[in-house]
């Protein structure tokens, strides 16, 4: 008798996340509009930590259709009339290269080429407009609240692989709060930098 073979027996260990093409291999793709070039001549040499939660301090919301509420607003799909703070924001065009949710799922909106729309107003080590020269990484979360395992898990998979595709981010990794001192405070005070490093360094060792 022939036997039968679990997929959990059949199953290949997960393979390390890489970059091709600009795109994270093993990330969910699902593009926003909200990009443009980078300037010509400009190395990507900057990552950039940052939480969001739509509503606020809510996590996993989805709208009518099932798609992440986060996700509907990085891609100009946000019903407006669906919470009343979603009014406070109507209209705003923004987007990251990554979002991490809560269960640690990796969706990627933005081509690493491209210039994603993160930052804002900001600058890092001297050098203006961040956004021309960084990845920005969207956890799902808030300033109030301990991020989860599974992000810290797959948000230190990213970013060994984001060393392995452009190496000029090695040692230049930061938050939102940093290159926009007084007008962000992500990913705020409950992020814990040491444990992410820690974990990074495991992997890139």
């Amino acid at each position: 008798m022939k036997k039968t073979i679990s997929k959990s027996e059949t199953a290949p260990n997960p393979e390390p996340l890489s970059i091709q093409s600009g795109r994270l291999t093993q990330a969910t793709w699902l593009t926003s509009p909200n990009f443009n070039a980078r300037p010509e001549e400009t190395d990507i040499s900057t990552i950039v930590i940052h939480n969001i939660s739509l509503p606020p301090d809510e996590f996993e919301k989805t709208d009518a259709s099932g798609l992440h509420y986060v996700k509907a607003f990085f891609t100009n799909t946000l019903d407006w009339e669906a919470h009343p703070y979603f009014k406070t924001i109507e209209g705003m065009e923004v987007s990251a290269h990554l979002f991490i949710e809560r269960s640690g799922e990796v969706t990627q909106l933005v081509n690493f080429e491209d210039r994603a729309w993160h930052a804002g107003r900001s600058s890092y080590l001297g050098n203006p407009e961040c956004n021309d020269y960084s990845i920005g990484i969207e956890l799902e979360g808030s300033d109030y609240q301990p991020f989860t395992e599974q992000q810290y898990t797959a948000l230190s998979n990213v970013i060994a692989a984001i060393y392995q595709a452009y190496p000029k981010t090695r040692r230049h990794l930061t938050g939102h709060s940093d290159i926009a001192p007084g007008r962000k405070t992500d990913p705020g005070d409950f992020f814990e930098w040491d444990k992410l490093r820690d974990l990074v360094s495991q992997i890139t060792a």
